[in-house]
Order: structure tokens, then C-alpha cells, then sequence
């Protein structure tokens, strides 16, 4: 009897799965709205990336002074 539940159960999730959720073509006014968000997205990771590097770099820069600067007094 516990199976006859079950198998409605799963039957009705398989159904519910095979049925696409929503298009993902975007059409209409908010397309472009959402090309604008996505592209501002983008940039801003990009800008943060470029930070992060920028920041990376000038760690590696003091670093290299540090040791040139070590280098000289124990020279």
C-alpha cells in the first residue's frame, strides 16, 4: 500500500521535470535592460579583477624592494 503513494509521487516529479522551466531566449523591452545589467556586471568584474591585480602587483614591487634593500646591507 506504501508503494502506491510513492510511485504517484514519483511519476509526478518526473512530469514536473521534463516540462522546461522557462525559455531562456530574452525578447521584449527587457532584453536590452538585461544586456545593459549583464555588460555593467561584466565591467564591474573586470574592474574588479583589474585591482586586484593592480594590487598584487604593487605588493610584489614592495616585496622586491624589501629584499633588494636587505640584500644592500647584508652586501
Amino acid at each position: 500500500m506504501k508503494r502506491i503513494p510513492a510511485f504517484i509521487l514519483l511519476v509526478a516529479l518526473s512530469l514536473a521535470w521534463s516540462i522546461p522551466a522557462k525559455a531562456q531566449i530574452f525578447s521584449g523591452p527587457n532584453s536590452a535592460r538585461q544586456a545593459q545589467k549583464a555588460a555593467k556586471k561584466q565591467q564591474k568584474a573586470q574592474s574588479k579583477a583589474a585591482k586586484k591585480q593592480q594590487r598584487s602587483m604593487q605588493k610584489y614591487e614592495k616585496a622586491q624592494q624589501k629584499a633588494a634593500k636587505r640584500a644592500q646591507r647584508h652586501a
